[in-house]
């Protein structure tokens, strides 16, 4: 907008030589000099468009050139050289940003005191931190009026309250989680698929907007901070890392249970991730149909490497170890009774002639 600042010329009596104003002689005061106002959307695309102008003729004539392509928006200019500068301001300020978090993340990665959750919200509070400032250098590197922008700062900041409300949502969740150490890289955790099928994985990064979690099947799940924080979480390793692995198995009930639990300890302390403190043991659970059934209690301190592997590695030297000592693993039984009727009468006396 160009604005013409002036006044019109006023009459005033000149003083005689005895210093009186003398009322019938009037001269006419000089006119202010117009004053011109331009509004400048980029206040710094100006301000190097005539630095660069002053030292290249050449270059000032481009950046003339591109500077006379532009549009009006209601009172606001933007030309082709703004656009210029913008993009050239925000790619030296998000690089050195990206320069500054890089740097920070390496530093922290050496700070052996803190530990992982601790280096990881220091990580993202500094993220935030530099992030925020390089937005305010750059609007202050580009001059930009945000004045001009108040009719607009209404509907574009409710239109980002309700699209961000997720994002900012899981952001803050992340922190927290990060703050009190209930979830953290590494930990082993026990989730329930869309299918009701439980199955666990370990942590491999919190994000700002969910958790990567990994199964022993190479399966990634993404699971959004805040579910982690509003539902129930089966944490392997929060406050210890040892867990207790659960074998069962079923033995014939003509067996010697007394050696036959002598032999399901031998087979657990085979396995070299099961631990010997706690020391393994075997409880009988029940006379089941076909068998005597033991449940056998073994820890481990490894949950990440799984636990179907262990669970295998006893039952296959415990099936050794019963057939060198004949302890026999019972097939199904049933005991069929008939009822004595007149129709088996006759079936059975019709065979004993046969």
């Amino acid at each position: 907008m160009i604005s013409l600042l002036a006044s019109a010329a006023t009459e005033v009596p000149t003083p005689d030589a005895s210093g009186t104003a003398d009322p019938g002689v009037l001269v006419s005061s000089p006119s202010p000099t117009p004053t011109l106002i331009v509004d400048e959307p980029v206040a710094g695309a100006e301000g190097l468009k005539n630095a660069v102008a002053a030292k290249s003729g050449t270059i000032g004539h481009f950046i003339n050139t591109l500077d006379s392509l532009a549009i009006q928006i209601g009172s606001m200019r933007v030309s082709a050289w703004d656009m210029v500068v913008v993009l050239l301001v925000l790619a030296l300020v998000f690089s050195v940003a990206w320069g500054v978090s890089r740097l920070a993340h390496r530093l922290l990665a050496r700070a052996t005191r803190l530990d992982m959750a601790q280096r990881l919200l220091i990580d993202k509070m500094l993220s935030l931190m530099i992030w925020a400032i390089a937005v305010l250098v750059g609007i202050d590197m580009l001059g930009i009026d945000l004045t001009a922008l108040t009719v607009f700062s209404g509907a574009f900041g409710l239109a980002i309250g309700f699209g961000l409300q997720k994002t900012f949502g899981n952001l803050f969740a992340g922190i927290i989680l990060l703050m009190d150490k209930s979830i953290k890289p590494g930990d082993v955790i026990a989730i329930t698929d869309q299918g009701g099928n439980s199955t666990f994985g370990q942590i491999r990064r919190i994000g700002i907007r969910a958790v990567s979690l990994t199964t022993r099947d190479q399966k990634e799940y993404l699971i959004p901070n805040e579910n982690l924080m509003i539902n129930q979480v089966e944490n392997w390793s929060y406050s210890s890392k040892n867990v207790r692995v659960q074998v069962p198995v079923g033995i014939s009930y003509n067996s010697d249970i007394v050696k036959a639990e002598e032999l399901m300890l031998k087979a657990a302390r085979s396995v070299k991730r099961v631990l010997d403190a706690p020391p393994p043991t075997a409880w009988l659970d029940a006379y089941g149909d076909s068998s005597v059934n033991f449940i056998i209690h073994c820890w481990i301190t490894d949950p990440e490497e799984g636990i179907g592997n262990v669970r295998s590695q006893v039952l296959k030297a415990l099936w050794h170890m019963f057939h060198e000592e004949g302890i026999e693993i019972p097939f199904p039984q049933r005991d069929i009774n008939l009822r004595d009727n007149q129709a088996l009468q006759e079936l059975l006396a019709a065979m004993r002639k046969t």
